[in-house]
């Protein structure tokens, strides 16, 4: 045995354990970080909910810019499409453009694609949500909507 034993990895091939291992060795946004690795879309945030104003408490860019951009910061429940996910449960469009769900909507084109899952806080309360969003037309791997809703379930501990 080494003096230097080498920090623990993630020795697993379950991306659910790897996740959680890496939200309670690192925090939330290097879980946040992890998961926007494994899609194409450009953010992925944690937004709560403030009467009727989603604020965001935590949002990594995959470009790598350092602080949130200040239309990323608060945005109105009105003008947001996590009003969607609170309503019905999840949202996932992958060209708002074309989307009839969103006609009408100020950010429809604008925000190329979203996919939105519900943050549940203590006794069954919504507390925000958890999603992942681009500028750009983006399509959601097919296999990964349900294990999104895995980590939709796992996020508010760590929130």
């Amino acid at each position: 045995m080494t003096a230097n034993k080498p920090e623990r990895t993630h020795l697993t091939n379950d991306p659910y354990s790897a996740l959680e291992d890496t939200l309670k060795r690192e925090g939330l946004k290097a879980g946040l970080a992890w998961l926007n690795s494994r899609v194409p879309h450009r953010f992925t945030a944690v937004y709560l909910l403030d009467k009727l104003v989603l604020k965001s408490r935590a949002v990594v860019d995959k470009d790598g810019e350092a602080a949130t951009p200040p239309v990323l910061a608060e945005v109105p429940l009105e003008t947001s499409f996590c009003q969607y996910v609170l309503r019905d449960g999840h949202f996932i469009t992958g060209e708002s453009g074309q989307d009839k769900r969103l006609d009408g909507h100020p950010y429809q084109g604008v925000m190329g694609s979203y996919v939105g899952l519900p943050l549940q806080g203590g006794g069954d309360s919504l507390m925000g949500t958890f999603c992942h969003f681009d500028f750009e037309n983006r399509q959601l791997p097919e296999d990964e909507f349900a294990f999104l809703q895995r980590v939709a379930r796992l996020l508010p501990r760590y929130v």
